[in-house]
């Protein structure tokens, strides 16, 4: 039950070696490895002899060997040798995927490969410029991946979940102005001639009130950019202290998600102490969020199957971005039907 025709974060670039690393994503398995001229590979980390993971195996050249019996797959995953014997039975392949390395992440595409295209992957830009400074963070969150967008659209939760980083009870005060725009879905939320929230106050060296502002946009199924900050009393948000928070969420299967966390600023860039006071603050936050969405994950385990949450005013984001993602799911869902109709005949 995943959107599959899409990209979705598998590793930070760093993560990546010629050493090769499992993930799993959206229940399929994958082992990543770089070739000896740096660029990243992506197959499904399951020999096709005897289902072994290739991930406990190693790189030979520009190819990986299984380490159970020795068959050895290109970067296509095409079966190269098999030790056993000369000849290579032709199902003797694995599936590959195609991959995008950009600022600091590498992509997945999961989906039909002929679908694939790289104008998808999500402008992230702010991670790789010099003018602004990123603080990352990765987590596994013990919920389905459905739980951290609705999190993410809906930043109520910051006046109770995050009351000593970025929460204020005004923020629930302040309604929401959502847009939508294709597979974009954008919940804008501003809080005029308040304080700075206590995370960031030290940072930008603030005093008094301010405009705080923050906007989600959630690029359906995997991606939000979050673009937060304050400015002056009624000045536009350009000119302010400037925030985007990238957040690539992975389903890794119903109940566990890969969370890949980038926090970039244009205010402080070279002041170190400030970026170590954001990556022990923005890891209270993250972990907050985790436990939150963990314990939510045990009552929708629990709750009868003929109870629906009851949404308000605020949740008018999180609404449109579920009816959208239910209906690209059925669109694909109903493609993949047809496709094995098809093949049957």
């Amino acid at each position: 039950m995943y959107i599959l025709n899409t990209w979705y974060v598998a590793a930070w670039t760093t993560e990546v070696s010629r050493e090769p690393i499992r993930r799993v994503i959206c229940e399929i398995p994958v082992v990543l490895y770089r070739k000896r001229d740096g660029g990243a590979v992506a197959l499904e980390d399951r020999c096709a002899h005897r289902a072994y993971p290739l991930s406990p195996g190693r790189v030979v050249d520009d190819s990986i060997e299984c380490g159970y019996h020795g068959f050895t797959f290109d970067c296509e995953g095409t079966c190269v040798r098999v030790p056993a014997q000369d000849s290579i039975p032709e199902r003797a392949r694995v599936r590959s995927f195609p991959v995008v390395e950009k600022d600091g992440w590498i992509w997945i595409w999961t989906g039909d490969r002929d679908l694939a295209d790289v104008g998808m992957v999500p402008d992230t830009h702010w991670m790789n410029d010099p003018a602004w400074a990123t603080v990352t963070h990765s987590f596994h969150f013990k919920c389905r991946a459905d739980l951290i967008h609705d999190n993410l659209l809906d930043l109520t939760h910051e006046s109770f979940i995050h009351t000593s980083t970025v929460g204020d009870d005004y923020i629930y005060k302040h309604g929401v102005t959502v847009e939508v725009d294709g597979q974009v879905v954008s919940v804008d939320r501003l809080m005029p001639s308040v304080a700075a929230p206590p995370l960031y106050a030290s940072t930008m060296s603030t005093e008094g009130l301010y405009d705080r502002f923050h906007c989600t946009e959630f690029h359906i199924p995997s991606f939000h950019v979050l673009h937060s900050g304050i400015t002056g009393e009624g000045r536009p948000r350009e000119e302010g202290f400037l925030i985007k928070v990238l957040n690539g969420i992975t389903p890794i299967d119903a109940e566990n998600t890969w969370y890949y966390y980038a926090f970039a600023r244009n205010f402080g860039v070279d002041q170190q102490w400030a970026t170590d006071e954001l990556i022990e603050g923005l890891k209270t936050v993250l972990q907050e969020d985790a436990d939150a969405l963990e314990w939510q994950e045990i009552g929708l385990r629990g709750r009868p199957a003929s109870e629906h949450d009851v949404l308000i005013a605020q949740d008018v984001g999180v609404a449109k971005a579920r009816r959208i993602s239910a209906q690209r799911l059925a669109a694909e869902q109903e493609a993949r039907v047809s496709e094995v109709k098809q093949a049957v005949r």
